[in-house]
């Protein structure tokens, strides 16, 4: 018998003692009524009725986790039962005797605990076999989340299906291997949740030796979960899931990249004597070894820390990079190849701090609480003041060695985001975005919560806000359309809240956009609005008008939103755990916590496909979907895109159906024991590089290198983009290419890629464009040389559809607008 049994044993043998002294004491002749339902006879209650009716030792509900949790503990035996025909992988085979210790004694353990309660103590179910018809069953499209097969049991969170008992059954060698570690971390993930959901019920584990059986049950699963984990990393051919944790000195994994520069915060934007920011350890006490207490939860502060120095988004304008910072704004010149140099920076605490740039000006959105009008790091008390700042700053950073400000709007619930509508040479318009709760009304008159159906609400809207350019100070909002309303003027309109049934996620309700992203050329915006994606028209931008709004299953936050330069394709960002969380890891699904790629079809969303960052991370990086820009190469669609210590990854979405990752950057975890926040916040390409804020290291910069995915000419073309003077975030313009024949190389390159061009065609363009090239740098002219790539624009079949046409007439505008440059 086990140590755990017999203790158990002495323990229940104590209990039944006690509950039989119980009822005897209780014995009495007045009757015990116990009535029934409106209209329902009453009943008196008798022997074990009477006694159980005032049995406070444990609940119903204790009763059901623990008749579950035997059906649960079985079919971990049974998933064990299949290694040993199917891999000798020594760890796999080590795991499976664990599993079978440990469970068929905690089975026992389960049986007698119910038996000894004279409750029904079950013998584990074997799962049922598959549906004739694959539809019969209700099967959830994630891996790793409940499904049921109708047995009646497997609803429990995280039992395998049938389906999937099945294909393990039918697999073998590294096959089965790599199927059985996932099973099983689900299924041990759904344990853990059975033990949390169970103290969460009022009255739950009042029995001890349920409680510590409950508390053990989750710490030997998450055990197991930890080794199966790294299990699953160490078995994968790409880098990024092993690499070494380190502040300073973290592996690092690259491809099709290249690492150029790499700047620590500046002074002022770190804690001295905690760079890394990684939680606080105590002391341990007297004579104790300091080792001893290593990770335990006394020896770790779990408070936030009063100041913040998180790097957050970026603006640019002209060879001006500001980087925004919970603590606020950094200012860097950018000079070709050169390293960006530090001129200024501004302290400013109240995060999140993200800026833009219009001309002279800087916005920046401040929502913490901390924040204060004058810019002191002293904060605000939790009463009403005066002196608390939320909602938009603006500096004057026309001497960005000076920065000045010179306006402030104040907004009920701060300002998360902020998006740039239009400017003209008498004002701004800006959307406001604040995602916090809505501010006493003392502090700011008008602030109303309010409930979904009070239309005085502060929720459900997006702020409008003007900004003269004559005289900032006068900044204020002008108005805050509800602009989830349903038709009948419900300002509620869309998601309200909760999960989409069995399996799915837990979606946050809709009564705000995270991000809302103009593409003004198209008069539309995309809004990423926390439980909705939506297309505005914004043709008049004071009103914004919803044109389409769609929900997915498998999204908890909608983040941010990004066009393709064409604008008939947006990516939608899920920011599944609040960008805090291990949402990476291998158990992790693939479509949670990912990018979702809309067709935008006669002006309604059209959903493609999922992307996600196809390297697993370890439970200490935090990693999810996060901000990202098009990399402006002609004819495709690529997207360079944060995934906070995922690193970076670029995907290629011109296919929008079929997304692939073409390049990548990663470091290990910024701490490898602690969870701490880390990675990159934003990158985006500006000018030929990539530019990442990475939230506890500093400022990174990238150049791409060409692969097999991207040619030497696909990138001279990026470099050649024609961005606009100013790229602020959440504000998208159609980016153009001059008629060059680097241009005019890079679409023959794809149409190449795809066996498009003959050989012939292909050689003759090349030399022609060969030719051309000195002329185009120095303004010559040839006409004979223009006469030949006119008549080669003319020779090319243009009546392709799809992607391979749009290429191929744009290479034939590309070779007729060289050959009017250098006719």
């Amino acid at each position: 018998m086990s140590r755990r049994l017999s203790l158990v044993s002495f323990l229940l043998g104590c209990s039944a003692a006690a509950a039989l002294m119980s009822g005897a004491a209780m014995a009495q002749d007045a009757p015990l009524i116990q009535p029934g339902a409106p209209g329902q006879a009453s009943r008196a209650l008798e022997g074990r009725d009477a006694a159980r009716v005032a049995d406070n030792r444990y609940s119903a509900d204790d009763v059901k986790f623990m008749q579950d949790m035997i059906h649960h503990h079985g079919q971990a035996v049974e998933m064990a039962a299949l290694i040993a025909d199917r891999t000798n992988t020594k760890a796999i085979v080590d795991l499976g005797g664990r599993i079978d210790a440990s469970q068929e004694d905690e089975i026992k353990f389960m049986q007698g605990w119910l038996t000894e309660r004279g409750e029904t103590a079950p013998s584990p179910a074997a799962t049922a076999a598959p549906a004739a018809d694959p539809h019969a069953g209700h099967h959830m499209g994630h891996e790793g989340h409940a499904a049921a097969d109708h047995s009646g049991h497997a609803a429990m969170a995280g039992m395998a299906t049938p389906e999937q008992m099945a294909e393990m059954k039918a697999s073998n060698g590294a096959a089965f291997d790599d199927l059985f570690l996932r099973r099983m971390i689900a299924h041990h993930e759904g344990a853990v949740k059975m033990v949390s959901d169970l103290l969460a019920r009022p009255g739950s584990a009042y029995d001890p030796v349920l409680y510590r059986f409950a508390n053990d049950v989750t710490n030997e699963q998450q055990a197991e979960i930890n080794r199966m984990t790294a299990l699953l990393r160490e078995r994968s051919t790409d880098p990024r899931p092993n690499l070494a944790a380190g502040f300073r000195d973290a592996g690092q994994a690259i491809q099709n990249m290249s690492l150029v520069a790499s700047l620590p915060k500046p002074t002022g934007f770190f804690d001295p004597s905690n760079p890394e920011g990684k939680p606080m350890q105590a002391p341990p006490p007297e004579g104790q070894d300091g080792d001893a207490r290593r990770g335990t939860a006394d020896q770790i502060s779990r408070r936030a820390p009063f100041l913040s120095f998180a790097n957050t988004d970026m603006a640019f304008s002209g060879d001006l990079l500001a980087v925004g910072n919970y603590h606020g704004v950094q200012f860097y010149r950018l000079n070709g190849d050169a390293e960006p140099k530090l001129v200024s920076a501004l302290v400013c605490p109240g995060g999140q701090g993200d800026v833009s740039i219009v001309g002279d000006l800087l916005l920046m959105s401040v929502e913490s609480t901390n924040g204060r009008v004058d810019c002191g790091r002293e904060g605000v008390g939790p009463e009403a003041s005066t002196d608390r700042f939320r909602g938009l700053r603006i500096f004057d950073i026309s001497d960005v060695t000076q920065p000045r400000q010179v306006g402030q709007v104040q907004t009920c619930r701060g300002s998360h985001t902020h998006s740039v509508v239009s400017a003209d040479p008498r004002r701004l318009i800006v959307y406001n975005s604040g995602t916090a709760g809505v501010r006493d009304e003392k502090e700011l008159a008008g602030c109303v919560v309010g409930q979904p159906g009070d239309e005085r609400t502060a929720m459900f809207r997006v702020d409008v806000i003007e900004i003269p350019l004559a005289d900032p100070s006068r900044a204020r909002i002008i108005d805050s359309p509800a602009v989830f309303a349903d038709d009948a003027g419900q300002v509620a309109g869309l998601w309200r809240g909760g999960d989409h049934g069995q399996g799915t996620q837990t979606t946050n309700r809709t009564d705000h956009c995270h991000d809302i992203t103009l593409y003004p050329s198209a008069n539309i915006a995309g809004g990423a609005c926390s439980g909705n994606g939506i297309v505005f028209d914004v043709s008049d931008p004071m009103k914004p008008k919803r044109i389409d709004a769609v929900v997915d299953a498998g999204f908890a936050y909608w983040h941010s939103a990004t066009f393709n330069n064409d604008g008939d394709k947006v990516v939608f960002t899920d920011e599944w755990g609040g960008g805090a969380r291990p949402r990476c890891r291998v158990q992790d699904p693939m479509t949670w916590g990912a990018n979702a790629i809309y067709d935008i079809v006669d002006g309604k969303l059209t959903f493609r496909s999922y992307y996600k960052l196809p390297a697993a991370q370890t439970d200490k990086e935090n990693c999810v979907a996060h901000n990202g820009s098009l990399v402006p190469v002609p004819g495709r669609d690529l997207f360079v895109q944060a995934w906070y210590q995922g690193g970076l990854s670029i995907s290629d979405f011109t296919d929008s159906a079929h997304p692939k990752e073409i390049a990548y950057f990663d470091r290990g975890a910024v701490n490898g024991e602690t969870a701490t926040m880390g990675g990159y916040w934003s990158v985006y390409w500006y000018n030929g590089r990539i530019y990442g804020t990475e939230i506890a290291r500093g400022l990174d910069v990238f150049t791409l290198t060409p692969s097999e995915h991207l040619s030497e000419n696909e990138i001279a073309a990026a470099r050649m983009a024609q961005q606009g003077e100013t790229v602020n975030p959440q504000q998208q313009f159609p980016v153009t290419w001059p008629a060059h024949p680097v241009v005019a190389c890079a679409y023959m390159d794809q149409l190449a890629r795809d066996s498009v061009l003959s050989a012939d065609v292909d050689a003759g363009l090349k030399s022609a464009l060969d030719r051309a090239t000195p002329l185009v740098e120095a303004g010559g002219r040839d006409a004979a040389l223009a006469s030949e790539l006119r008549a080669a624009a003319r020779g090319l079949d243009v009546s392709a559809t799809g992607q391979t046409g749009k290429r191929t007439r744009a290479l034939r505008a590309t070779l007729t607008g060289i050959a009017d440059r250098i006719g």
